[in-house]
């Protein structure tokens, strides 16, 4: 008996060590990590809506369904299913729905007043009424229509609402466009969308005759503002026709939000719908009291948008550039203007609004305005933090802590008393957390962690070092778990896009172009340099590689690799690098500007400046932080790009490239393969069919990411290639492993 006991006693202590035991996951484990995104706090305070994102490999989709949990028991539940994402979604004013955007299949509506299946006497009087009521509905909207107008089709796109209580979700619209985005009135009776406009008969007439074609930079569709009556909708559960407010065909409408008594709508609006525009962003309100009528308000140089109102309606603020003519590096600012002087006279010059950041060193993001301030969230350094700003003393306070709080977004009560927020750090992955607004002191209601806690982790910390010209940089190492400080490791440098985006250190399990996880379970150490131009250290900072990107760049990489060789951590000869956007561009910097790496990944990245600035749909990035154009002057472009000093390339190098990517077109990628392959340097590029600037299918993210792993681990570790490697072409298939 005794023995048995302790044969029984050894068998559980045996499954407990084999239920706990860790191991480095797999690419395909960390791409199917389920993550939150866009946490909504409800008015009141007592649910918190929430997406989370699911891989599906069958489908090939990252599909993000809402959630909602009690903010007082955390017990959450889904509030939404299916094959499509949810997109946008808001809070009714009195907490009563949940509005979102969706693309569903129409046997998805399921009006509650039509469940009637035990009388079918009563399912007839409805159908009677209803097609009375639809007859009368179709003869006053042909007494609105224009000439020419035609019902059409409805987009996939629309608004759906959703009781937090569950049940199913009725259609709300019925537009011919695709919603993109929305916001409730605050009397709650209506919401507001932005849409494109309707095709016209003249453009179906011109495919009719000429086919299809486009004519850069003028065949655009502009977004327009349209509301929808959800009181009325309410009463059948039906969509209900679209209002359209706004009718300016050389406006595209951007962002906008509902004034205190719902009678005015202000908004941000460019020239056309391109990126390349976006400096010429003004604001107007639309006053919904007075037949719709159009008043511009604020229109200074630069970019000016994401307009809110006060609470009681009397003040605008909005987010600026202040006119500065390089507004793509420089910080951005708060400002705000009186509704009655800006309607009476548009606000053009800094001088005609407030400032209320000139003295806050980074740039604010708009969260709300509330009755004790406005609420903006920025970065410090290497960490986010929601703050509060009085805006007739424009003291700004920090409501978050600690000082290590990497903070993604907020959203604030009613009453403003309590916020909810997603926020991360080095031992935690994204969660949801609830707190006082007063007294901060966040609760976490979700444990997204819990998915990788048998996974064996590297440790994320921050180190510093000086530049090559003594400016101070940072950047995050990842250590394998088993580091040993004795060892010299393999260094790979990963390098973040932007300029102005940041590397953080927290666990980072869900990687989705490199394998981080796997390279440090290989043994290699992984640096991330925050370095000159990235955000969260200020404006002087942002601006130490304006005409001067690459250049200070590559300083700011090799002092950070020369300090951890010195150091004694680092094995000097099997150094590799890679990052994506900016950070590909960085990365083909270092392969034809230095022959100390092994191996090279350049991702999406920047090959000639000159390239790049008559393909990108971001013209004036270029022209702003190197203060020319290519023809004003060719010098600075010859030195900062990575094509001019090709004959000097030793280091392998593959590129990845979106095949239809606009942001960093493909024949960057094409010029710098082919300036390689010139010089004889092992090379390999790589197109991802159908994608633009981001990867975001589930398999073409393993594919990125195996490539990867195989590129660094045959050049950096000897390895030769899988059989089946997607770095491969087809007519390299063999059975046997690629050397």
């Amino acid at each position: 008996m005794r023995k048995l006991a302790l044969f029984l006693f050894a068998l559980s202590l045996a499954s407990t060590t084999f239920a706990q035991a860790k191991h480095t996951p797999t690419i395909d484990e960390s791409l199917s990590l389920k993550g939150i995104s866009g946490a909504q706090i409800s008015p009141d305070g007592r649910y918190i809506a929430y997406r989370v994102r699911e891989t599906d490999w069958e489908d090939n989709l990252y599909v993000r369904q809402l959630w909602l949990v009690n903010a007082a028991t955390g017990v959450s539940f889904q509030l939404t299913r299916g094959k499509k994402s949810i997109e946008g979604f808001r809070w009714s004013p009195d907490g009563k729905w949940i509005a979102f955007t969706t693309e569903r299949e129409q046997s998805a509506v399921v009006p509650p007043d039509k469940e009637k299946k035990d009388d079918p006497s009563s399912d007839k009087k409805d159908e009677k009424k209803d097609e009375k009521e639809d007859s009368d509905k179709s003869d006053k909207d042909k007494k609105d229509a224009k000439p020419g107008d035609k019902p059409g089709k409805p987009a996939a796109h629309q608004i759906w609402l959703i009781s937090p209580e569950g049940g199913e979700a009725w259609q709300l619209t019925r537009h011919e466009t695709d919603i993109q985005d929305f916001d409730w009135s605050k009397d709650g009776k209506q919401i507001a969308f932005t849409a494109s406009a309707i095709e016209s008969k003249a453009d179906k007439d011109r495919k009719e005759k000429y086919s299809d074609y486009e004519v850069f930079e003028e065949d655009y569709k502009q977004s327009q503002i349209w509301t929808v009556d959800v009181t009325a909708a309410q009463s059948n559960f039906l969509p209900a026709k679209a209002r359209q407010i706004t009718h300016d065909e050389k406006l595209n409408i951007l962002t906008f939000s509902w004034s205190p008594d719902s009678t005015m709508i202000a908004y941000s609006a460019t020239p056309n719908p391109f990126l390349s525009f976006r400096g010429d962003e003004v604001i107007y309100i639309a006053d919904l009291a007075h037949d719709n009528a159009i008043h511009k308000v604020v229109a200074l140089d630069g970019p000016d948008g994401g307009p809110i109102f006060s609470p009681d309606g009397r003040q605008l603020a909005f987010s600026t550039g202040l006119a500065s003519p390089y507004f793509y590096y420089t910080n951005g600012h708060i400002a705000t203007v009186d509704v009655d002087k800006v309607l009476a006279k548009t606000a053009t010059t800094p001088a005609d609004v407030r400032d209320l950041t000139a003295k806050f060193d980074e740039d604010p993001r708009l969260v709300d305005w509330g009755p004790d301030g406005i609420y903006f969230l920025a970065l410090q350094k290497t960490s986010g933090h929601l703050f509060r700003l009085d805006p007739a003393t424009t003291q700004i306070s920090r409501i978050s802590s600690p000082d290590s709080y990497i903070l993604g977004d907020a959203s604030l009560t009613k009453d403003f008393k309590t916020v909810a927020v997603i926020a991360e750090d080095g031992s935690h992955m994204s969660e949801l957390y609830v707190s006082p607004v007063a007294q901060f002191a966040p609760r976490k209601l979700t444990d997204f962690t819990a998915q990788v806690r048998d996974w064996t982790l590297g440790a994320a910390e921050v180190v510093s070092w000086k530049s090559t010209d003594g400016a101070t940089i940072e950047g995050i190492l990842h250590k394998p778990a088993d580091y040993d400080p004795a060892k010299k490791y393999p260094l790979l440098v990963l390098i973040h896009g932007g300029p102005t985006g940041i590397s953080f250190p927290t666990l980072s399990p869900n990687d989705s172009y490199y394998p981080v996880q796997l390279f440090l379970s290989k043994g290699a150490l992984v640096l991330q340099p925050n370095y000159r131009g990235s955000a969260g250290y200020g404006a002087a900072f942002r601006a130490l590689n304006v005409r001067n990107l690459g250049v200070g760049d590559m300083w700011d990489v090799m002092s950070g690799v020369d300090s951890l060789i010195k150091k004694g951590i680092v094995d000097p000869t099997k150094l590799g690098s890679m990052g994506w956007s900016e950070g590909g561009y960085i990365s083909a910097f270092l392969t034809t500007h230095t022959d100390r790496f092994k191996a090279i990944s350049v991702g999406a990245g920047i090959s000639d400046w000159m390239t790049y600035y008559v393909n990108t749909d971001i013209t004036p990035f270029t022209r702003q932080y190197l203060h020319a154009t290519p023809w004003d002057d060719p010098a600075v472009y010859a030195k900062t790009s990575p094509i001019t000093t090709i004959k000097q390339a030793k280091t392998p190098t593959l590129i990845q490239h979106g095949s239809v990517d606009k942001r960093v077109p493909v024949p960057n990628g094409f010029e710098l393969y082919r300036g390689l392959q010139d010089q004889h340097v092992p090379s390999r590029l790589i197109l991802y069919q159908g994608f633009g600037h981001p990867i975001t299918k589930p398999k073409s993210n393993r594919a990125v990411m195996q490539s990867n792993l195989d590129w660094f681990s045959h050049y950096i570790w000897g390895e030769t290639f899988p059989k089946d490697s997607p770095i491969l072409g087809s007519s390299e298939f063999t059975d046997e492993p690629s050397k």
